[in-house]
């Protein structure tokens, strides 16, 4: 809600500034194109043209910052914010034509006998409203365009800036005419074409560079900084940038470890994209996000991997070298129901798959085992026998010495048997491994006394 309400604001600013911009424009033409008649100054009369095109470019920066902030439609759906490039480049047009308009009057009066030129103080008085009107559009439409990161109002503040070197070169015209030195008038009017043709060709240049998509100067490498900053984030794969209104648009493309689940590296693209917008609010890109294999992969990661893009089940996995050869072993589960044949292709494709990714020159077994897809029927056993069980285990476990604390005994009577679940504690210092091997002897005591428990399942939590 805020982003669109500061969209709104920056569009209002924008258009108040192209309109006074207009207002301005208006009011220097009238002003210099008198002045110039009265004195006869083709240095006025070239800036009161100069000031008459500026009229037209600022009407036309008004229309494209009124139709650049317009919403993406379906002719349009990355914005109209190039309109104001369009417009920029317009005014390129505008400039050039007036220098060399003005350079070759200038250059056909050097060639002539010097024309008469009164310079009263009413002309110097234009010039010096003048030279304060532009002095504060400039500064003004500098401020905005900055703010708004506007292409057509730094173009109209271009202009200014060039108007208000171009009237102190008139302004010294006048002065040197005034003095008696001939031919200082067309001679300022040449100096004020140069200046106009200085402006232009800054201006142009900004304008293609947008309108071809060149990427903005410096922003690819504070891109790529702040993305690399971003945990999870392995490098940059590509970076596209262009400049699109005040916006900067593009496409990035991120590595990361193709061993990371979906759910994390989407995770990882929404945290990138806070990032940027939090250190480049200016830019709006699209996430990609590569797969990349690490220098630090584990064989274990590598093979878990494999299976879970199979969407196979796989567990008790162990790697050994055995004679300077590697060795994999683990169990696959699939649908007990499955004919063994199939189950045999499963594996077979696996192991497949797992060879022709890490080399053939390497054993693999695998145990298959069947995966449970049906739900199973059950009901709670009697008090009784929940009561046994659990003394059972409360016993073995502190004949263990490791586990203690066994609580949310849970038996259920199913076909073929008790299926048992309960919690105990361990240590919180103790590895898994060791935790999973106390626990295993405690799940086999408790076999061995009720031969009739089919399923346990424990969990271990660390000591408080």
């Amino acid at each position: 809600m805020s982003s669109v309400v500061q969209i709104d604001a920056n569009a209002r600013l924008k258009r108040r500034a192209a309109i006074a911009s207009v207002a301005a424009s208006v009011l220097m033409t009238l002003m210099k194109f008198a002045a110039g008649l009265m004195t006869g100054s083709l240095a006025l009369l070239s800036e009161a043209g100069h000031n008459g095109l500026d009229i037209a470019a600022s009407g036309l920066t008004y229309f494209a910052v009124r139709e650049a902030d317009k919403p993406p439609d379906e002719d349009h759906p990355f914005g109209h914010g190039k309109i104001e490039a369009v417009a920029a480049l317009a005014q390129t047009g505008f400039l050039f034509a007036l220098a060399v308009g003005v350079v070759v009057v200038a250059v056909r009066r050097i060639g002539e006998a010097a024309a008469p030129v009164d310079a009263n103080l009413f002309a110097f008085a234009a010039i010096l409203i003048s030279i304060a009107i532009d002095l504060a559009r400039w500064r003004g439409l500098t401020a905005v365009a900055k703010r708004t990161q506007s292409d057509a109002l730094a173009a109209d503040a271009l202009h200014f800036s060039s108007d208000l070197v171009a009237s102190i070169l008139v302004l010294v015209g006048l002065g040197a005419t005034r003095a008696g030195v001939p031919h200082a008038d067309a001679l300022a009017a040449i100096g004020v074409a140069g200046f106009i043709g200085v402006a232009g060709f800054r201006l142009g240049q900004r304008t293609i560079d947008a309108l071809i998509d060149a990427a903005p100067k410096g922003v690819a490498g504070a891109l790529r900084r702040t993305v690399e900053n971003v945990p999870g984030v392995a490098g940059t794969d590509f970076i596209r940038l262009r400049r699109n209104g005040p916006k900067v648009v593009g496409d990035l493309g991120l590595f990361v470890s193709r061993t990371i689940p979906l759910e994390r590296v989407a995770a990882i693209k929404s945290e990138v994209v806070a990032a940027i917008h939090a250190s480049l609010p200016e830019v709006d890109v699209t996430v990609t996000a590569n797969p990349l294999a690490l220098d630090d992969e584990t064989l274990l990661e590598l093979i878990l991997l494999i299976a879970g893009r199979r969407h196979l089940f796989v567990h008790h996995l162990v790697v050994q070298n055995v004679d300077q050869r590697k060795s994999v072993t683990f169990d696959l589960e699939v649908d007990g129901r499955m004919s063994l044949a199939a189950a045999h292709d499963i594996a077979s494709q696996l192991e497949d798959a797992i060879a022709a990714e890490i080399g053939r020159d390497i054993e693999i077994e695998t145990h298959i085992e069947p995966l449970e897809t049906r739900e199973l029927g059950g009901h709670q056993a009697d008090a009784a026998t929940t009561e046994r069980i659990a003394a059972s285990l409360t016993r073995n476990a502190k004949l263990g010495g490791a586990l203690r604390d066994v609580h949310d005994v849970r038996v259920r009577k199913i076909s073929g048997g008790y299926y048992v679940i309960f919690h105990c504690r361990a240590d919180a210092s103790l590895t898994v491994a060791a935790t999973h091997e106390r626990v295993d002897a405690l799940e086999r005591a408790l076999r061995a006394e009720f031969p009739e428990v089919t399923r346990v399942v424990s969990h271990a939590e660390p000591a408080r």
